[in-house]
């Protein structure tokens, strides 16, 4: 199998825009008392989550992106696990619920809002999933449009799964902090990219990589498929795995 990283088009005949944002999330972390490491994680987007149900209080610091404690955290974590898949990865930054905000302009079959983000029109959506596309889970965006035809584009949730070669990694990961669990990174971001091929997933052709949920992966059957529709929006650049 090969495999292909998601990127925005460098140059696009089209003109959308979306000025919006997840309508829910988890705010930053504080510094840890013990080793200073604080932030947030990039790429954890599960716009399917639907926390509508929770308290107005609940959803208001959902709301709020200003940094928590490490045990506050813990607790909105725990909050919002009844509503994101088994698996969901809920770091600090994880972003939930719908796009919501405003757009304008002509949009691709494929549309990235950022390059870690990746949205399909819902007829694009629908004709993969007709050609056995696998794993492709979204939802509507809740987003004004100011146009007379206005699409109708759908959020992708993507599993978080796959790693990079240790080979070919470019970091070194320091053991996790005893009370706070993160784990600091030092160094670039691998380049080329080079995955281990028995870290990835059997059962989709659309996931994130666990060691850097902002790099979105396709298989060929997905590219394949994009090209047989003539979708376009997004580009495609090969990786290697071994």
């Amino acid at each position: 199998m090969k495999y292909f990283r998601v990127e925005q088009e460098p140059a696009s005949r089209y003109s959308g825009e979306l000025n919006a944002a997840p309508r829910w999330g988890l705010p930053g972390v504080e510094p840890c008392p013990l080793c200073g490491l604080s932030g947030a994680t990039l790429g954890l987007e599960y716009p399917c989550a639907d926390l509508s149900s929770l308290p107005s209080k609940e959803l208001a610091r959902l709301s709020d992106p200003s940094p928590v404690s490490q045990g506050e955290l813990e607790r909105l974590r725990e909050l919002v696990r009844p509503f994101v898949p088994a698996n969901a990865v809920l770091d600090a930054g994880a972003e939930l619920g719908p796009l919501t905000g405003t757009g304008s302009g002509t949009f691709g079959s494929l549309y990235m809002p950022a390059a870690w983000s990746l949205c399909l029109r819902r007829e694009a959506m629908e004709a993969l999933q007709k050609e056995g596309i696998r794993g492709l889970l979204g939802a509507p965006v809740s987003v004004k449009f100011r146009t007379q035809s206005p699409p109708s584009l759908m959020s992708l949730q993507m599993d978080v799964q796959g790693r990079f070669h240790p080979e070919a990694l470019t970091w070194t990961r320091k053991p996790p902090c005893p009370r706070c669990g993160i784990s600091d990174v030092e160094g670039p971001m691998p380049d080329p990219i080079v995955l281990e091929s028995g870290s990835l997933p059997d059962g989709v052709d659309l996931f994130r990589l666990a060691d850097a949920p902002g790099v979105i992966i396709a298989t060929e059957r997905f590219l394949e498929s994009v090209n047989r529709l003539s979708l376009d929006g997004a580009t495609f650049r090969a990786v290697e795995a071994r």
